[in-house]
């Protein structure tokens, strides 16, 4: 008892200010000292704030920012303000910050300065003029608040949170208009329940709010008679809240009226000129937020409604699978794009999936999408195969860039990826149209791209052909197939993109259940664009660079084994690729294969070897026989004991011959790299021709033993086709 008498024998009030609540309690000095009754209380921020000048508060705001950084005491000099905006004396706070929760709240002092000293922030501003000074400060302030806020949830809140100079409202609400009708929209200070007397009035009711919509002019209401007098129909409505003033604005927005604002006061306010001067002003900055803000969210919901009605609800429907499927649309405009993905099922009792991206990010692109979704699904469900869809999709699209090119518009193409899945194989047949390849996470984790052949994008050339290529997605495996906004976003290309793809389905721990399956879809998402409220089924709330569009397709039954005395077995990591005779650039696909496949090796100059023997292997095919080349490559075994085994089969029966090349010589060293770098290699016959394979050991990079010893191919060594240097 006796510190707090002595704090006020000097005029020394205490406060604390917690930031993250929004609440301020003083005592009752610090309260006799903001021109408010000598008792404890604990206030609003904003109605703290109101009794500040604008342009101290301002100061001591860096003020606070910097002792939060700092660590340290926060003092400044702050003017008080009655009503009126005049400066009823001068104070001095210091405060220490105190990080609470990541957010910092405020303990401290107010002390009664008797003048301003030279150089404090007290004395930049005279007294003279405070209030048009205070004025200027406030709606500078509103003015920046209110435009930056994007929704009509965010403009009510700011408008809750403006601090008035000299004069604050403790109720606002905001009326809108529906028809002949008018309800509040919005509303702060007041109980939940209290709107329901205004929900759904009448505009011919005799009530402010009504009348101010109905003229366009402006009612103050001074004193509870007055309110009483001029509405006595209403006033039992408005008693309850027990205040004094009341001010209703209207809100016109350009030259049309769309709603009306109240302030209720509980201390009495006149409404001076100055006053009525910053109501109207703040009255029309908060219509022209309203406005921005239902503009935004109309397009928002028509944005929403027009990609629903397009995206297809994606079912886990396929026998022994799981899908998981996400769009994201750009943040700009109507946030509408071209990029589609669509679950088909076909005639023969397979099911084909489709993910694709018409250019540009505009109405147009997604209207265009539209058209071509309901053309492949028309060309699926015919059963025509793959390459038969996309060359008719092809086709259709530039029959209506032809039409485009005579005024209806500019021409678009588009790139597209059809896979016809078999559910009882997991055989995949994929045609592509100039769209990303097809990844597949294998069963350990491990995110392999997987090559396949394709042509040009959908609308270029209404001839060009689409290859098919086939894999099998093996149990416990999941296909990952998406849009270039999910790899290239954040200016990465295609090798970085798909990198960072890897990096994070590889660090995903979760279960490949369709529940786990839904949350890699998430995180995959979440890891490029950070979290968001939603993807197809709620607003947006940060901004995107492109579209995305993803599809996970998971084959049921694959697990990590257990085998003899209750040791795990790893699964096997497969990788598989063929190169044809007419497509020698894919070597360079297969030696990046295998350093994917390899990613984890211990060894790095194990994984060079196997890279070069690999190139060596598929380039004696192309040049040595008349056939393609199957890559098929396998780990197998535990971290740090596996073993890595390449096979490379071609249909010549004819074997390779081991040959001593000259110091000049292009070619004949391929047998030579085999035996030095392999822990083991063969050659083996087959029906159909033969298949040559070598092998790595992992615990061999570290001195270890190197595993079994090299294997004798049984090669003759007479001439004979040899191995080539790599292809450049």
């Amino acid at each position: 008892m006796r510190t707090k008498e002595l704090l006020a024998a000097i005029a020394t009030g205490l406060w604390r200010w917690d930031n993250a609540s929004g609440r301020v309690t003083l005592d009752g000095e610090a309260a006799r000292l903001l021109g408010l009754p000598a008792k404890p209380v604990e206030l609003s921020e904003a109605a703290v704030r109101s009794r500040f000048h604008p342009v101290d508060f301002a100061e001591i705001n860096g003020v606070v920012q910097l002792a939060v950084s700092e660590e340290t005491v926060a003092e400044a000099r702050l003017r008080i303000v009655d009503e009126r905006g005049r400066v009823l004396r001068i104070v001095r706070t210091r405060s220490r910050p105190r990080l609470v929760n990541g957010d910092f709240e405020l303990v401290g002092t107010l002390q009664e300065v008797p003048e301003a000293h030279p150089g404090s922030s007290a004395a930049h501003t005279p007294v003279t003029g405070d209030w048009r000074r205070s004025r200027e400060a406030f709606l500078l302030d509103a003015g920046r608040a209110l435009a930056e806020a994007r929704s009509t949830a965010e403009v009510l809140r700011v408008a809750a949170g403006l601090s008035m100079p000299g004069f604050m409202p403790d109720g606002l609400a905001v009326f809108g208009i529906e028809g002949d009708r008018i309800s509040v929209i919005g509303h702060h200070g007041h109980e939940p329940g209290d709107e329901r007397p205004f929900m759904d009035m009448p505009l011919a009711t005799e009530y402010p709010a009504a009348e101010v919509i109905r003229t366009g002019r402006a009612i103050y209401l001074p004193t509870p008679e007055d309110y009483r007098r001029r509405y006595p129909r209403t006033w039992p409505l408005a008693a309850p809240f027990g205040r004094t003033s009341w001010a209703f604005l209207p809100l016109v927005n350009a030259g049309r009226t769309i709603g009306a604002w109240m302030a209720g006061f509980a201390q009495p306010v006149t409404f001076s000129p100055d006053e009525r001067s910053v109501l109207t002003t703040v009255a029309r900055m908060l219509a022209q937020a309203l406005a921005r803000a239902g503009v935004q969210e109309s397009q928002q919901e028509l944005s929403v409604g027009l990609q629903r009605s397009m995206m297809p609800t994606v079912q886990p429907d396929i026998p022994g699978m799981s899908v998981a499927a996400r769009y994201v649309p750009t943040g700009g405009g109507l946030e509408v794009g071209g990029d589609w993905y669509d679950m088909i099922p076909l005639p023969s009792g397979r099911t084909a999936l489709v993910i694709g991206d018409v250019q540009g990010h505009d109405v147009r692109a997604a209207g265009l999408m539209g058209q071509l979704r309901i053309a492949l699904r028309a060309y699926a469900s015919e059963g025509h195969h793959p390459d038969a869809v996309l060359s008719r999709a092809s086709r259709f699209l530039a029959g209506i860039n032809e039409t485009g090119a005579r005024g209806q518009g500019d021409p678009r193409f588009a790139t597209c990826l059809y896979i016809e899945v078999d559910p009882a194989t997991g055989l995949l047949d994929v045609a592509r149209a100039g769209h990303p390849d097809p990844a597949v996470r294998l069963g350990d984790g491990t995110l392999l791209v997987r090559p396949t052949a394709g042509g040009l994008p959908l609308g270029i050339d209404p001839d060009t052909d689409y290859p098919t290529t086939r894999f099998v997605l093996e149990p416990g495996e999941t296909m990952l197939v998406c849009t270039d906004g999910l790899i290239e976003t954040g200016g990465h290309d295609l090798e970085t993109g798909w990198a960072r793809l890897r990096a994070i389905i590889e660090a995903y721990d979760g279960g490949a259940d369709p529940e786990g399956l839904e949350k890699m879809a998430d995180a995959l998402v979440q890891a490029v664009h950070g979290p968001s409220s939603h993807y197809t089924t709620g607003p947006l709330v940060d901004r995107r660079e492109d579209d995305i569009a993803v599809l996970l397709l998971y084959r049921e039954g694959g697990s990590c084994g257990v085998g003899a005395g209750g040791r795990i077995v790893q699964p096997v990591r497969r990788a598989v690729l063929s190169v044809a005779q007419a497509e020698p650039e894919r070597i360079a696909q297969a030696r990046a294969q295998i350093r994917d496949v390899l990613h984890d090796w211990a060894d790095p100059d194990q994984v060079d070897s196997a890279v070069l023997m690999v190139s060596e292997m598929v380039t004696n095919v192309l040049m040595h026989t008349d056939g393609d080349a199957l890559l098929v490559a396998e780990i197998s075994g535990e971290r740090g004991a596996r073993r890595i085994r390449v096979d490379v089969a071609d249909g010549s029966d004819e074997l390779p011959h081991r040959r001593s090349p000259g110091e000049l010589a292009s070619s004949g060293r391929g047998l030579m790299l085999l035996e030095l770098l392999a822990g083991a290699w063969g050659v083996d016959p087959r029906g159909d021709g033969k298949s040559t394979w070598f092998e790595l050991y992992e615990d061999a990079g570290d001195g270890g033993d190197g595993g079994p010893p090299p294997l004798d191919p049984g090669a003759p060594d007479a001439s004979g086709p040899s191995v080539p240097e790599p292809a450049a």
